[in-house]
């Protein structure tokens, strides 16, 4: 008969180091700049009359998520328009 609380199993995990100092892109909020970039690009777009209201804002959050990653706005933009 086998004794369940006899000894318990060792671990395993590797013990947590704190060498993580891989580059990473920033992510989470939009800087003050990224804010007015993403504003002006998207009044041009308004000016040009070229989206309908749905189109601008669909392409606004898309912009959003692309520069959250850390794209700039013209690669942002650049990435978008080619699908």
């Amino acid at each position: 008969m086998s004794s369940y609380g006899s000894a318990p199993a060792p671990d395993t995990s590797p013990p947590p180091s704190s060498k993580k100092t891989t580059a990473k892109k920033s992510t989470g909020k939009l800087s003050d700049k990224q804010k007015a970039d993403l504003k002006k690009h998207m009044a041009q777009h308004k000016d040009l009359k070229d989206m309908t209201p749905s189109q601008l804002k669909s392409h606004r959050m898309k912009m959003m998520v692309r520069m959250r990653r850390g794209l700039s706005l013209q690669k942002a933009h650049k990435e978008i328009m080619k699908k």
